[in-house]
């Protein structure tokens, strides 16, 4: 994710932090000195939203841990001023892989608020709930309670928390992945409305952008889910390209510019001896034609690692592939030998003609 800053690793996952939560940072100490120009107070409050914003490093850990047990591997972990987002590589393949992955997440603020209530318990800390606030009580305490509330915001049967992914996991244990989205995401939606209207009717804001921000993830779940349906079980044959131009590492860069500037293709597979050896993308061409001119040699300007896909490999599974290496095209072999492309472009025209073929039905 772009702005963001790597702060460690665990377990092979690279942990991030976005900068606008080190700016969330600057506002709390901000905020707490001005109010109170009390060093203690600005340093205990920053304090406690970084010890949150680590039990939330450890919930997102939970799914990324439990998405290993399945083979499923993360690509990282970024800590946002909203929360936190881990990236599986994959979804779980069965509904009940995907519940345990879900519930993975809040079962860890479990362990924590026990723990914590544990430790208060035994060394008679625990005070009153009525003298907790937002920003005053004791810091453990405070902390515990957060990490309830976390676990029952985050249950809400709701995209993107994890409430609306164990609905949606529960669903499809007794009906088609598609149909069991749909309807989560239409209950998701459905207490967005709810949300807005109330943070509308009482002046809160916060809830209103918590409306929006559920509606987006319902929308964008729904949307993903009538991805998966349309290339669901079909084989990157089915949607490769098949006439396109392959160059050698020593085309001048001259070579491919009139390719370019004849036909529609702009990234081109390059082959020595019957062997894929680099791909030119656009911006390849751009770089060697800004570093070198048009002398330069294709060798010298093609990008030597790169993503290949078999024929027989399912479509969903390159489209991962797809998003996971930020490229455009991708090579495609069958018995070691190139015989297509796989592009975003070719992709998103195969995948917008079954989903009307899909509607006919």
């Amino acid at each position: 994710m772009k702005w963001s800053l790597k702060i460690g690793q665990f377990q092979g996952i690279a942990v991030y932090v976005h900068v606008t939560f080190l700016l969330l940072l600057a506002f709390i100490a901000y905020s707490h000195w001005v109010t109170s120009r009390d060093l203690s107070d600005t340093v205990t409050a920053v304090a406690f939203i970084s010890a949150l914003f680590f039990c939330v490093l450890l919930h997102e850990f939970g799914h990324a841990l439990m998405a290993a047990r399945y083979g499923i591997r993360t690509r990282d972990i970024t800590l946002l001023p909203i929360g936190g987002v881990a990236r599986l590589e994959r979804m779980p393949d069965e509904p009940w892989q995907e519940l345990w992955v879900a519930l993975a997440g809040p079962l860890v603020n479990v362990v924590i608020a026990g723990l914590l209530a544990v430790w208060l318990i035994a060394t008679q800390t625990l005070a009153p709930w009525q003298e907790l606030s937002v920003t005053g009580g004791p810091f453990l305490e405070r902390l515990m309670i957060v990490n309830l509330f976390l676990v029952v915001f985050n249950l809400l049967p709701a995209f993107p928390m994890d409430g609306g992914r164990v609905l949606r996991a529960g669903l499809a244990m007794f009906m088609d992945y598609s149909q069991a989205t749909q309807i989560a995401a239409g209950v998701g939606q459905g207490m967005a409305w709810l949300f807005g209207l109330v943070g509308i009717l009482f002046g809160n804001w916060f809830l209103v952008f918590i409306a929006l921000f559920v509606w987006i993830g319902a929308a964008s779940e729904a949307s993903f889910a009538q991805l998966r349906a349309a290339i669901g079980g079909i084989p990157v044959s089915r949607a490769m390209i098949t006439q396109f131009h392959v160059l050698h590492p020593d085309h001048p860069i001259s070579h491919v510019v009139q390719l370019v500037m004849s036909g529609s293709q702009h990234d081109f597979p390059v082959v020595e001896s019957d062997q894929v050896v680099g791909v030119l993308s656009r911006q390849n061409l751009i770089n060697g034609l800004t570093q070198g001119g048009l002398e330069r040699t294709v060798g010298e300007a093609m990008e030597r690692e790169f993503l290949l896909v078999d024929a027989n490999e399912m479509l969903e599974t390159a489209f991962q592939k797809l998003q996971a290496c930020q490229c455009t095209t991708i090579p495609v072999l069958s018995r070691q030998r190139l015989v297509g492309l796989l592009t975003m472009d070719n992709l998103g025209e195969f995948i917008a003609i079954q989903t009307a073929l899909g509607r006919k039905r």
